[in-house]
């Protein structure tokens, strides 16, 4: 992994807990496998723990690691390091991409609360006032009680934010072509059709991967036909929405939006968007970070524990589902 995922992920404490379950190899790590240094690493290496920023383990990198079984990656997706090769070596594979997936379900669940009380609105009208609005003629669509709430993919942080609304007075809806009506029972949600979960949610959170036929899901006839004043939460891909349609029906003050991602990733300075006081963009930090780092080395080490008792892993990656994976 690159140097600073490893000095964010991998701490003393991390490094500690994985001495207890295998036997490292020294540091600095590892982030080039071409120098004579990696390849006498990989020489003995059974398994590798990788994170952010590891180049792609191709037919040349294997063929010196012969004894390599095993990845067990601090991350989300696999997508940039676990290639073809990995998988015809018949090389197991695991990922933190359940751990990661809490924080963003977290995050989500929060901005469908704060979202649906118009607190960050009314907390600047507030602040602008300094006076309190009084509560008994508020309008009658602001608040959480059966607030309607689409899920676009039951993906790992679909299913988690799923999860965690159970508790609230929120009916749910789910878009999910792999899922069926029976499944989606079992979840405690609805399952509806895509244009369904856009005109029938008070809130829609898009949690689906950017595949080739994801890109450009969000369309601009699904955003035209939101309720008005309803809420796009993005914390998947900004590619998974058509922006440039996203961002005249916000500036037009049709719906509101809550992005974590957008596209490019990090907005040109005099994109439109910025203005928008019914958009809230934050930098890309639904995902891990600081403490949260922890929770992914954690994982790793339970993973590794697992597999050296011959147990398997709790969280692997099977190639076929890899189509569907972020």
């Amino acid at each position: 992994m690159a140097p600073d995922a490893a000095a964010g992920v991998l701490g003393p404490e991390a490094l500690s807990a994985l001495s207890t379950v295998c036997e490292l190899t020294p540091p600095p790590v590892l982030d080039d496998f071409t120098t004579d240094r990696a390849r006498a690493a990989l020489a003995d290496a059974e398994i590798l723990v990788t994170g952010w920023g590891c180049p792609p383990l191709d037919a040349a990198v294997l063929e010196s690691a012969p004894r390599l079984r095993a990845v067990v990656h601090t991350a989300g997706s696999v997508r940039g390091h676990i290639t073809e090769a990995c998988w015809e070596r018949g090389i197991e594979v695991s990922s933190a991409a359940a751990a990661n997936a809490l924080p963003v379900a977290e995050y989500t669940v929060a901005m469908i609360l704060l979202s649906g009380k118009r607190a960050l609105e009314r907390a600047r009208d507030y602040r602008a006032s300094r006076r309190r609005e009084e509560w008994l003629p508020t309008a009658p669509e602001v608040g959480n009680y059966r607030r309607t709430v689409g899920i676009l993919s039951a993906s790992l942080i679909g299913r988690r934010v799923i999860e965690l609304l159970r508790p609230y007075d929120l009916p749910v809806l789910l878009h999910d072509p792999y899922v069926d009506d029976e499944e989606a029972a079992a979840l405690g949600v609805r399952a509806v059709g895509l244009g369904e979960l856009f005109t029938a949610s008070d809130t829609v959170s898009v949690h689906t991967p950017l595949l080739p036929a994801t890109r450009g899901l969000v369309s601009r006839e699904l955003l035209l036909s939101m309720r008005q004043d309803a809420v796009l939460i993005n914390t998947s891909r900004g590619a998974v929405v058509d922006q440039d349609a996203l961002t005249e029906v916000v500036r037009a003050d049709r719906i509101r939006a809550v992005l974590d991602v957008t596209e490019p990733e990090e907005l040109p300075a005099d994109h439109p968007l910025w203005e928008c006081e019914n958009a809230l963009i934050t930098p890309h930090l639904a995902g891990s970070q600081g403490n949260e780092l922890r929770r992914l080395a954690d994982l790793a080490v339970g993973e590794i524990a697992r597999w050296a008792a011959g147990e398997g892993f709790a969280h692997p990656v099977r190639r076929e589902r890899l189509a569907f994976l972020a």
